[in-house]
This record gives structure tokens, sequence and C-alpha cells, in this order.
């Protein structure tokens, strides 16, 4: 028998997994295409915790005291989603547009560095629009409970679990099936040979932009509903956690940044409990220099010749 306390771990680890898995899937999808660290993600991922929490207010919900059931809790969830996502997509394609696709050509680092520049705007426009201050974020999910094996296991669960695998799924079954998804996996093998085939390549590029930033605001409104606050400082906390869930499980792969999300997100809840919260970071960090140095392609990537 599972012990109640391990359980209680497990159920939040897989919570806190889900949501690093989708902001996992915007780093990968970006690097599996243009071999690019895209640290704009991380505060791409903060600005839409505040565009969902603007869409739920919009709707006349605030903090804790609006308690939605039926299908007014299903519109609800599925407009904060829609605005949400499409919202970040957007960004997601304009940072493209306007920041990186100008420097697609030249070597080095140019583009990586552009991103963190771009990090910090964003950064800076929620600080200076919004504030300094924790927002409390509008939950309309009734509180309703399970007792499993003497854990609890909340409907806020149930649904961040299975609003998460719905969309891994769809991305999944997109990259594999779609004529757009092997178009992303031709570019991603050799640019200059899918372009020759006949592939847009800059439309693949701005597909996978949009498709990274969208997952990263779905992500950002599981972290709200989760959590129940919002900061203009969250971006860099959830985002170090989803970039070592891509780089544990294989920067590049789909799979890979889905499994090891979950590894990370298990790993944060079990180490903080059993251990000490401050050690969940040392373990965290410590397990991305090991992957870094021993294992660079990950557990399910490949290590691939650098392209030209």
């Amino acid at each position: 028998m599972i012990d109640s306390v391990l359980l209680q771990q497990i159920i939040n680890g897989l919570s806190l997994g889900a949501m690093y898995a989708l902001l996992a899937l915007g780093f990968t999808l970006v690097y599996g295409i243009l071999e690019l660290i895209n640290f704009a993600h991380f505060n791409v991922f903060m600005v839409s915790s505040f565009i969902g929490m603007w869409a739920l207010q919009w709707l006349g919900l605030s903090g804790q005291s609006t308690v939605l059931t039926g299908l007014t809790l299903v519109g609800t969830l599925v407009f904060a989603f829609a605005v949400t996502m499409v919202s970040a997509g957007l960004i997601g394609v304009t940072i493209e547009r306007i920041a990186l696709r100008p420097l697609r050509g030249v070597r080095g680092t140019a583009a990586m560095i552009t991103t963190i520049g771009v990090s910090y705007i964003l950064f800076n426009l929620i600080l200076l629009t919004a504030g300094a201050s924790s927002e409390n974020f509008p939950n309309p999910l009734p509180v309703v409970r399970w007792n499993i094996g003497g854990a609890t296991l909340q409907l806020r669960e149930v649904l961040i679990w299975s609003i998460a695998l719905f969309l891994m799924v769809a991305l999944q079954l997109f990259v594999s099936r779609t004529k757009l998804g092997k178009a992303m996996r031709a570019t991603a093998q050799d640019a200059e040979a899918a372009r020759m085939m006949g592939v847009d390549v800059d439309r693949v590029i701005v597909i996978a932009f949009f498709l990274g930033s969208a997952l990263a605001g779905a992500a950002a409104l599981i972290f709200g509903l989760y959590y129940n606050f919002t900061s203009f400082i969250i971006g860099y906390t959830a985002g170090l956690r989803a970039f070592t869930a891509a780089v544990l499980g294989g920067i590049g792969s789909v799979t890979g940044a889905m499994v090891g999300g979950i590894l990370i997100g298990l790993i944060e809840s079990l180490g903080g409990h059993f251990l000490a919260v401050r050690w969940a970071d040392v373990i965290i960090f410590g397990i991305l220099v090991l992957v870094l140095v021993f294992a660079p392609s990950g557990l399910f990537g490949r290590a691939n010749p650098t392209k030209s």
C-alpha cells in the first residue's frame, strides 16, 4: 500500500509536471526547427498568466468569490484557455517576425541574445503596467475532493491533468499525422532540403512559434488556477524548470518534453516534501548540469550534427 503522504506528493507532482511539460514543449518546438533556445519563452508564459487573469476578470470573476458549475464552468474555461492561448501564440509570432526573422541568416549567438532582450522587454512591460505586487487569480473551480488511499484528489487536479493530456496528445497527433506536422519534421531535419521540396519554411517556423507560445499560454492559465496568484516574476522560476525538463527529455523531442516535464514535477514535489523546499532547486538544476555534461541528447533526443 502506497503511503498516503507519498501518494499526495505524487498527485501534486503530476499537476506541476503537466504545467512544466506544456511549457517545455514550447522550448522543444522552436529548438527542433531553428536550434535556438528561446529565452523570451519564459516571459511569454508570465505575460500569458496576466492575460488569463484579465480574461476571467472580464467575465466578472474575482478572487475566490465566484464558483461556477456545469456548462457555465465549461464555457468559462474554454473561453479563458482560448483567449490566453491565442494571445500567447500571437505574441510568439510577433517575436519571431520582428525580432528573430531579420537575424535568421546571422551566425553565432545573436538570435539567442535577442530573445533575452525581448524577455526583459516583456518582463518590464508587465512590471510597469501591472506593478510588482502579486495578483489574486480568479478561480471559478468548485471545491470537490475525493479521498484516495488517504490522499486528497481535487477536481482542480483532474481538470489540469485532462486539459494537459488533451493538448499534448493533440500536439503529438498534429506533428506525426498532419501535412503541416510532416513539414515541421522535415524542416527540423534539414531546412534547406525541405525548402527545395516545396516546404514553406517561413510558414513552418511561424507555426512552431505560435504553437509553442500557445502551449505556454495554457501552462500559464494552469499555473494561475493551481496556485491562485500570478506575478511578474513567475516566468523565471517556472521557465527554468521547464527548460530543465526539455533538456532532460531531449530538447527537440516532443515526447521527451512531455516525459521530462512530468519527471521534473515529481522531483520538485517529492524532493521538496521529503528533503526540504530549498533542496528541490538543488536537485532540479543539479540534474540539468549532469544531463548537459554526461547525456546532452537527453532521454529521448538524439545527437545530430550541427546544422550549417
